[in-house]
């Protein structure tokens, strides 16, 4: 796992209009907390915790370098601007080495199911309790080969070392149904179009394309009932 370092800077003024002077400068308000110490109001350099999240995930461990000492920290919530996704404000909790935390690890899919397989992800991260100098930034399944009812639960998964699976064993992180026959897939067409009250004409269900008379041969036909007046 990455090692990930920032220098922060401690928070003496609060409020709305001081998280936006902080976000102006380049940084991010945040707290810091855990193990019965006091909250600590700080701030955090806005493109390198963006880094952090970008190639360690929320679960990455970070030293926090704050007035002289060091903090190892996991982040533990982040508010972000609907719109611009801007990163708002951070919590941190305070860990320590050999100690044991709770997190919820990302699932990776990799590889292909069988042709008449069609996956279905159920959880996209399962709860893991771990070291926190240990933490998995994510658990890889390969769905190879898997077909229709051959599913992939909590308890199948490979866990890192010295993890341990706090999700419910027997929960299903991917499914798999057996891929729609062309009838099938028709049929349900039918059945939708038929809710939404579409009739199809006898020409779209058979196939057949009943041709419209040609102007040539309508012209035909007038000649000759022309003639026929005339005689």
């Amino acid at each position: 796992m990455a090692d990930f370092r920032l220098a922060a800077e401690p928070r003496t003024e609060f409020g709305k209009g001081s998280a936006r002077r902080t976000r102006r400068a380049g940084r991010i308000p945040a707290v810091m907390y855990g193990h019965g110490q006091d909250v600590v109001h700080l701030s955090l350099p806005a493109l390198e915790f963006a880094a952090v999240l970008r190639n360690g995930g929320t679960n990455a461990l970070i030293t926090v370098a704050l007035d002289g000492k060091d903090q190892l920290v996991l982040i533990k919530a982040v508010q972000r601007d609907p719109l611009t996704r801007v990163h708002e404000h951070v919590d941190l909790v305070v860990v320590r080495r050999g100690e044991k935390v709770t997190v919820d690890v990302p699932v990776v899919i990799t590889g292909q199911a069988a042709p008449d397989a069609i996956s279905n992800h159920q959880l996209n991260s399962v709860s893991l309790e771990a070291d926190a100098t240990n933490l998995p930034e994510s658990i890889e399944v390969d769905i190879t080969g898997r077909t229709a009812g051959n599913g992939i639960t909590a308890g199948d998964l490979t866990l890192p070392a010295g993890a341990t699976l706090i999700t419910d064993p027997e929960a299903l992180v991917i499914g798999f149904l057996g891929a729609p026959t062309a009838a099938e897939l028709e049929a349900e067409l039918e059945e939708a179009e038929a809710e939404a009250g579409i009739e199809r004409e006898e020409s779209d269900a058979d196939g057949d394309v009943v041709p419209e008379p040609s102007d040539q041969g309508s012209g035909e036909s007038m000649d000759a009932a022309s003639n026929s007046a005339d005689n």
